[in-house]
């Protein structure tokens, strides 16, 4: 199993064990004890899959501030899931499975280490470390490399293994680092942070594994080349490098809710996977306001996935959207961190504005009964604090709903005389709805027609041709 590779997930170590387990014969006969084998071992290998997905940035995280190196990090943390895919099913699953998994991997540097006679300051931190814990946590990170029982005494006694917290986090800013570009920033948190294969992460943004795996080395090379420090940025930093952090979170949310490319309008579990690194990232960083704030947006955003697509894949646009089918749960989750961002005190940020713009959609009965005009004025302070002619665009669009076509199209118009979003379909697509409202049939038809072409997503193609088809002459 390649090292890089090593983790499991689907078509890896996880799948080959279960499908070794489905192929044994079942209990009463002649190789019953072959079959309780097969058994533990998937059984072992659900658990790892399962540990990896919720602590891999922790484990990654604890290994990478005790060497100082993310790259050797993941190495370590990867070969001691082989250990575990091995020992696991004849030992027993530990008490503290993550532990367990950081507790063999620090050994693992440990021998390497003196096997290389590089007996350096970093071999010294792990070596203290795990001569300062407990008798239990020693007897583990002993006992798991040399055959003994992974599930004696508690590993979390282990000094270095505390709850979730710095080391995420310094993980987290490591991966978003501004000496990265943001292909690689969005590959490196996918990885390092959600604990996705390369594979997992080729699949959710349709490019090969070799171009994703590249992209990952590339950051790896260059963090170590710029010898990007594992730590959290100190206050002069701090509002810039979290802001690099939310750009990415918001980006792999954004490509998720409406897919840029590709046969599928959405790409749900990539937006899942967003969401989750922010309930991570407002956990971590609690009285944070654009982070309480972004997950507000994903949460409400999210609670719309069930109606957006029929079971063929066909989008649903909002206006048709069956309501009933939203997610009251996280509409609840989501105007629940908006109020805390609030209750910090700041002025709304991008993200706090983006979020209440969401609420009024979330809470709105119908599109007619929407409070469109409030959503305006969100837009217009949005457009304020960061000028973007899309958040224009969609200004108009509220614009349209609130006083009608002909006021939203002035401001569309203004748009395309700028030149702002040339290439893109959203212009055209706006302004040919607008038009259609108007009555100008042929010149609705034309706007459609072309945004269809710029269009990239397959389903979004789709839907802009059939509308320039109900117009056509």
């Amino acid at each position: 199993m390649p090292r890089a590779e090593a983790r499991p997930a689907a078509g890896g170590a996880v799948d080959a064990a279960a499908a070794t387990a489905a192929a044994q014969p079942a209990p009463g006969g002649p190789v019953d004890a072959a079959a309780a084998s097969s058994a533990a071992a998937a059984a072992a290998a659900r658990t790892i899959d399962a540990v990896w997905r919720i602590e891999s940035a922790h484990i990654v995280g604890t290994l990478a501030r005790l060497t100082g190196d993310i790259g050797l990090a993941e190495d370590l943390a990867h070969e001691a899931v082989v250990d575990a895919l091995s020992q696991w099913p004849a030992a027993g699953i530990p008490v503290n499975p993550a532990a367990w998994l950081t507790a063999v991997a620090k050994r693992k540097a440990i021998d390497s280490w003196r096997r290389r006679e590089r007996l350096d300051d970093r071999y010294q931190a792990i070596a203290h470390d795990l001569r300062s814990g407990t008798t239990a946590a020693s007897g583990v990170a002993t006992g798991a490399g040399a055959g003994g029982d992974p599930s004696a005494g508690d590993p979390a006694d282990d000094p270095a293994w505390q709850p979730i917290g710095d080391d995420v986090l310094r993980l987290v800013f490591t991966a978003c680092h501004p000496v990265l570009g943001r292909e690689a920033q969005i590959a490196l948190t996918l990885r390092l942070v959600g604990g996705l294969t390369t594979a997992e992460i080729a699949r959710l943004f349709l490019v090969p594994v070799a171009t994703v795996q590249a992209r990952i080395t590339r950051a790896k090379k260059t963090l170590s080349a710029a010898r990007v420090p594992f730590e959290v940025p100190d206050q002069s930093e701090w509002k810039e490098r979290l802001g690099s952090v939310l750009t990415v979170l918001y980006l792999i949310f954004s490509e998720g809710y409406a897919a840029t490319s590709g046969e599928h309008w959405m790409r749900v579990d990539l937006a899942n996977e967003a969401l989750r690194l922010g309930r991570v990232l407002a956990g971590l960083v609690p009285r944070e306001p654009e982070v309480l704030a972004l997950l507000a947006l994903m949460e409400l955003q999210a609670s719309r996935f069930g109606s957006r697509v029929r079971r063929d894949g066909t989008p649903v646009l909002l206006a048709d959207q069956d309501r009933g089918r939203w997610d009251r749960t996280q509409i609840t989750r989501g105007r629940a961190a908006l109020a805390r961002s609030d209750a910090l005190g700041r002025s709304r940020g991008s993200y706090a504005l983006q979020a209440a713009i969401a609420e009024c959609h979330a809470t709105a009965p119908s599109v007619s009964d929407t409070d469109w005009s409030g959503i305006v004025l969100l837009y217009e302070a949005l457009g304020q604090l960061a000028p973007n002619p899309v958040v224009e665009l969609n200004r108009a669009v509220a614009v349209s709903m609130a006083t009608g076509p002909a006021s939203a199209l002035l401001i569309v118009d203004g748009l395309a005389r700028a030149g702002a979003l040339a290439g893109s379909h959203l212009l055209p697509s706006v302004r040919g709805e607008l038009l259609s409202q108007l009555g100008r049939t042929d010149e609705a038809h034309a706007e459609l027609t072309a945004a269809a072409a710029l269009a990239t997503n397959t389903r979004e193609r789709a839907v802009l041709l059939a509308k320039a088809a109900a117009l056509a002459p």
